[in-house]
């Protein structure tokens, strides 16, 4: 009797590890146990890196020339340069690295760089976790191809040192500082990456929008103002010697770029890419589709606003820009899974398109095939955004399972509460915050 009991219990007992197991992989509710492992992976293959791959030098001797005419007393933009060519970049990129310059015995301590890039990469890692939690979309197996299968992230990061990385994390920063309802708090580390690159910009349109729709106009302006001021504080030396200087250098919108480091043109021949009608044509594309997204999507979801609208900004960004060179990458690839993951596709298109744009991002130099095959997926990527808006009615209550927000949607949404303000409904998390 006792025997046949445990025969019984044993299948029993299986199957309940099984279940366990799957959750741990598949849910996106328990993505906790294997974001920690990952990131405990992350450390070593990171030290790994560093210990056994060549720092390749590109940018970073550039930076330290740059900062190091800001400390012999230059403040004048138009004077500044490095031996990749003049300082292009705002003035919150010159503290950042001007810091990295008295730490690093003035950018001599490549070995300490690349662990303090090393640092910047982990602390993103976190962040974007967080975010992911938060969301609880994408099950957790996919974070494995986030973090152990793209070279060139690594690369960007501790191989590199690119100020790319650094403008991102305040970015993922400002998103989870957003979610939480701390607006202003977002603002403000927003503004400080726009300081260090002005890429950030790309997700200007949709923070617009959701400051207007979130806080209000009188509110909007004053979020505005805070990302504002860090701007005019911290590039105020410059300003006070060459405003013109600074603001045409670190600003620099027409700033053309070498056709050797394109990967998203080279299908097209060096004249073409050069030409500035084309790169007005591509202006013009990228308002359009930024506008068709806010008209069709976006206006007629007032009731329920998206905070991955911003990634869709940015992705829009992305396909119409005039060049994306490899240290760009960065600036979409760990939002890409979760946009991904919000198109309407089977798992296996899914991990396809985040195969074919990694494969893209590491092919050097790039080809005509690895250019065309970057557009097909980032229209793919637009297609599936498109189709994946919600369906009238499709609300989430604070009823509803987690279970049943997933399969609901991919955003969380925003209701208006009984006096008409803006409330987050969602996760337990966001429903804590109301904006007034």
């Amino acid at each position: 009797m006792a025997a046949s009991m445990r025969k019984m219990s044993e299948p029993k007992s299986f199957r309940a590890h099984v279940e366990v197991v799957k959750r741990l992989i598949l849910d996106p509710n328990v993505p906790i146990p294997a974001m920690a492992a990952l990131l405990i992976a992350e450390i070593l293959v990171n030290v790994t890196v560093i210990w056994r791959i060549k720092y390749t030098e590109i940018d970073w001797v550039a930076y330290m020339q740059e900062v190091e005419g800001v400390v012999n007393g230059t403040y004048d933009y138009m004077q500044l340069k490095g031996d990749t060519g003049p300082l292009v970049y705002p003035a919150g990129f010159v503290y950042v690295f001007m810091g990295l310059y008295y730490i690093t015995s003035f950018g001599s301590n490549l070995r300490l760089a690349q662990y303090i890039f090393m640092g910047i990469y982990l602390l993103n890692l976190i962040v974007v976790f967080d975010i992911y939690r938060f969301a609880k979309r994408v099950p957790p197996y996919v974070f494995f191809f986030m973090c152990a299968l793209s070279y060139r992230i690594h690369s960007i990061y501790v191989l590199r040192l690119f100020n790319d990385p650094v403008a991102m994390l305040c970015l993922y920063i400002a998103v989870d500082l957003f979610l939480r309802g701390q607006w202003a708090w977002g603002c403000l580390v927003f503004s400080l990456g726009v300081s260090i690159k002005m890429n950030l910009l790309l997700f200007a349109p949709a923070l617009l929008f959701l400051l207007v729709i979130t806080q209000g106009i009188k509110r909007t302006v004053v979020h505005l103002a805070i990302c504002a001021l860090p701007q005019i504080l911290l590039a105020l030396p410059f300003l006070l010697a060459n405003p013109v200087g600074y603001v045409v250098r670190s600003f620099d919108l027409g700033r053309q770029f070498f056709y050797i480091w394109t990967v998203n043109w080279r299908l097209l021949p060096e004249e073409i890419f050069l030409s500035r009608s084309f790169q007005g044509l591509l202006l013009l594309a990228h308002i359009l589709v930024l506008f068709t997204f806010f008209w069709w999507r976006w206006h007629k979801m007032f009731g329920k606003i998206k905070l991955q609208w911003s990634n869709h900004a940015n992705l829009i960004g992305m396909c119409f820009s005039r060049s994306l060179h490899y240290q760009f990458y960065v600036w979409y690839f760990h939002s890409l899974h979760y946009l991904v993951w919000c198109c309407p596709y089977p798992p296996v298109i899914r991990i396809l398109v985040l195969g074919l744009i990694e494969l893209c991002w590491n092919t050097y130099p790039s080809t005509v095939a690895s250019s065309a095959m970057l557009h097909v997926c980032h229209a793919a990527l637009l297609l599936g955004l498109w189709l994946s808006s919600p369906r009238p009615g499709a609300e989430i209550s604070n009823q509803q399972s987690a279970d049943d927000r997933n399969r609901e949607s991919c955003h969380d949404s925003l209701h208006p509460d009984q006096h008409g303000k803006a409330s987050w409904q969602g996760s337990p998390r966001s429903q804590k915050f109301k904006t007034r």
